[in-house]
């Protein structure tokens, strides 16, 4: 058996003048399987980079089989339509480094598309459609003329984990993107970003975050930055921010962090160059300090409109003959010895002073 083994693998001796056409044939792992799939692999991946080409040929591969289409590095003006509405089962799509000013709205029909690059071209805008590419994990729009995204992107692309928009003209970022919520890294440096969207807290997964360079545009961060709990690298540097939010003390995993460029005054910039503890320290102390005088601030006005009466004092505390009301000496003042978090900012609320549990008694 080993013999006719031997025998088959050289196709029965030279006499059949063949030699290595029978590889394939026989042998699932031998040598001619191995090639047969390395063929049927570059089958899937149309390379057409770097060919100067003004304008795409007439295609005769059938496209539907191709999951990597890469058209880098030439001078297209544009890619028609049919096309792309042509690339069913594509995952990758590369038409970085072109003279493109559009994208075609078939782009829209590419469900199973994962990565997108139109990074250096002349893009204004991209095309709406891009939302019916669900299956998209990374957009890659860098070096283009952007002036705005489609206002709903984040709404349908659920699955986005990088989104770089880098480089471009962007006033704002979509309120939507505070919905992309698989996102790891957002890239917005060297734009006119005049603010962050609201809800930035609700991207619980982000752990890279570059805003740099947006220079005289943006002057401060939102106070849901500190509430990301998983940022490890943070870069605001290179713009007019004058002041850290007090909840970036909650940072924890922060690793890396750059302002430089900036005129902080809060904190001063001796104490973010000092280290990343240091302003973490400074400001969950600022933190702290700001909740106690809230707290400081409530308590002699609830007692002066007699807000809290005899009949409202809570089990523990003394009733004093000559002043109604609450005792200030029965508040307990805030030491932050450690990180602080916002959660305790909820214990001062005055929905929590108005609490009915205070009217009841234990026995």
């Amino acid at each position: 058996m080993r013999d006719m083994g031997e025998k088959r693998r050289h196709g029965h001796g030279h006499g059949h003048g063949h030699g290595h056409g029978h590889l394939v044939g026989f042998g699932v792992g031998g040598v001619g399987h191995a090639e047969h799939e390395e063929k049927r692999m570059e089958q899937k991946k149309l390379d057409m980079s770097g060919m100067c080409m003004d304008t795409l040929p007439h295609l005769t591969t059938p496209l539907g089989n191709i999951t990597t289409l890469d058209l880098s590095n030439n001078n297209l003006q544009s890619i028609p339509e049919s096309i792309i509405a042509r690339l069913l089962n594509v995952v990758v799509l590369d038409v970085r480094s072109n003279q493109l000013k559009s994208l075609p709205n078939s782009i829209g029909c590419l469900s199973k598309l994962k990565v997108l690059n139109v990074s250096g071209n002349l893009l204004q805008e991209l095309p709406a459609t891009i939302e019916e590419c669900r299956a998209l994990e990374e957009l890659n729009a860098n070096f283009n003329q952007l002036t705005r995204l489609p206002d709903t992107l984040g709404f349908e692309l659920h699955g986005l984990r990088r989104l770089s928009v880098n480089s471009n003209k962007l006033a704002y970022l979509p309120s939507s993107t505070s919905h992309m919520t698989a996102l790891r890294s957002l890239d917005a440096r060297l734009n006119c970003l005049r603010a962050l969207p609201d809800g930035l807290e609700n991207l619980g997964g982000l752990e890279t975050l570059n805003v740099s360079q947006n220079f005289q545009y943006l002057r401060e961060l939102p106070y849901g930055i500190g509430l990301l709990v998983s940022l490890r690298e943070l870069d605001v540097s290179y713009n007019s921010i004058a002041a850290l939010p007090d909840s970036m003390g909650c940072l924890t995993k922060l690793a890396r962090f750059s302002a430089a460029g900036n005129p902080l005054v809060c904190p001063p910039m001796d104490v973010v160059e000092q280290s990343l503890d240091a302003m973490r320290a400074y400001l969950s102390a600022r933190m702290n300090g700001t909740a106690k005088a809230k707290k400081k601030s409530w308590v002699p006005k609830l007692v002066k409109y007699s807000t809290f009466s005899a009949g409202m004092m809570t089990p523990g505390r003394t009733k004093n003959n000559s002043t109604d009301g609450l005792h200030m000496s029965d508040y307990q003042s805030l030491h932050g010895g450690g990180i602080a978090s916002p959660g305790f900012l909820s214990m001062l609320s005055p929905r929590r002073l108005f609490s009915p549990r205070r009217n009841s008694t234990k026995h």
